[in-house]
């Protein structure tokens, strides 16, 4: 049972890689989403963050302050970009609000992560 359960961190860093190569394939698409000046420049950021978030996981150096760090740009991701939409459509917006819950629940799951099956506490205790 042990065995099928570490192929969680498998799991979760996969997604989390294809999301950080989204972010360098479609940089220009996503710019017009960022609440900041430069999108692109911030898109290409938080692909770079993504990717090393999932190295981090796979390798297991400094996976918690990867995912510490991870959580954090997730809720970010949550609040400053999918609750606008969210709140712009009054809740009805279906993409908007699963996308919200998709950050929020790999934001959770990175935290777990970073609290209990993290081996890496060089950085952060």
């Amino acid at each position: 049972m042990n065995a099928i359960l570490g192929l969680g961190r498998y799991l979760y860093a996969l997604p989390i890689a294809i999301f950080g190569l989204f972010h360098f394939m479609n940089a220009n698409e996503m710019a017009g989403m960022v609440p900041l000046p430069g999108g692109v420049v911030w898109v290409y950021l938080t692909g770079a963050g993504l990717l090393a978030a999932a190295v981090s996981i796979l390798i297991g150096k400094w996976d918690k302050l990867g995912t510490a760090l991870l959580g954090l740009m997730l809720i970010i991701f949550a609040l400053s970009i999918h609750l606008k939409g969210v709140m712009a459509s009054g809740g009805e917006d279906a993409t908007s609000m699963a996308m919200m819950l998709k950050d929020l629940a790999l934001a959770g799951a990175a935290w777990m992560y970073s609290g209990s099956m993290a081996k890496d506490s060089s950085v952060i205790g």
